[in-house]
C-alpha cells in the first residue's frame, strides 16, 4: 500500500537488498516479486511512475505487479466507510441514487476509471506487470466482466464467492474466445457445448483469468 512514488521506491530497495542478501547466504535462486497494493487514488493516479521505477544498481523494474484493494479503493475515491455503508446504501438504492452497493459491484464510473487508468499506464511502463484484483468486487460476475475487459490477469475473493467467480471468469473467456473468432472470421463455425469448452480452454490456457480464493501475495 503506497501513494507516493518515493515511498514505493524506497520500500521495494530494502525488501530487494533483504531477499538478495537471502539468496546470497543461503545459496539458492529463491524467486521472488515486489509490488504494491493500489488502494489509494493517488496510487492510481501515478501507476505509471510506479511500473516505470528501475533499480539505478542494475536497471531492473522494481514493480512486478499491482494488486488493486477494491474494498479501500472504494472507501476512498467515494468518501464512505464500508463499516458504517450498510445504514444507508440500501435505501440510496432503493431511492434510486445508487443502482449497485459499490462495495459489492465496482462503481465502472469512479473506481473503474481509476483502476482502468492504473492498469493501461501501469502496462505501458511495463508490459511485464501483472495486474490482480483483491476485494468483494473480485467474486462479483459484473465486475469480473469489466475486469476482463479492461486487461487485468486475475481476480481474488473470499472462498464463498468462487463457484460464481469461476464461472464469471468461464464466461469471460468465451466471450474473448468468441471475439478471437470473429476477428478470424471463423464465426460461421458452429460448434456443440463440448467442442466449444474445449477450444475455450485451448485457446485461453495462457491468456486467461487464474481464480485464486485468497490473495496473490
Amino acid at each position: 500500500l503506497v501513494g507516493n512514488l518515493k515511498e514505493f521506491e524506497s520500500q521495494a530497495l530494502v525488501i530487494k537488498k533483504e531477499a538478495e542478501a537471502i539468496r546470497s547466504q543461503r545459496k539458492m535462486d529463491i524467486p521472488y516479486e515486489i509490488g504494491t497494493m493500489i488502494e489509494v487514488p493517488r496510487a492510481a493516479l501515478i501507476s505509471g511512475q510506479i511500473a516505470a521505477l528501475v533499480d539505478k544498481a542494475d536497471g531492473r523494474k522494481l514493480c512486478n505487479f499491482f494488486s488493486y484493494g477494491t474494498n479501500d479503493l472504494t472507501q476512498m475515491t467515494m468518501g464512505i466507510s464500508r463499516d458504517d455503508s450498510s445504514a444507508f446504501i440500501p435505501k440510496y438504492m432503493e431511492a434510486g441514487i445508487l443502482t449497485d452497493d459499490p462495495f459489492n459491484s465496482i462503481d465502472e464510473e469512479g473506481v473503474g476509471f481509476l483502476v482502468k487508468k492504473s492498469a493501461i499506464e501501469g502496462k505501458a511502463a511495463n508490459q511485464q506487470l501483472s495486474l490482480s484484483v483483491c476485494g468483494e468486487q473480485g467474486g462479483d460476475p459484473k465486475s469480473i466482466k469489466f475486469f476482463d475487459q479492461i486487461g487485468l490477469d486475475y481476480v481474488s475473493c473470499s472462498p464463498f464467492r468462487v463457484p460464481i467467480a469461476r464461472l464469471a471468469v468461464g464466461q469471460a473467456a468465451a466471450r474473448r474466445f468468441q471475439k478471437h473468432q470473429r476477428e478470424e472470421r471463423l464465426h460461421h463455425q458452429e460448434f456443440d457445448d463440448a467442442a466449444l469448452l474445449s477450444k475455450v480452454f485451448h485457446y485461453c490456457k495462457v491468456d486467461t483469468l487464474p481464480l485464486w480464493p485468497f490473495g496473490h501475495h
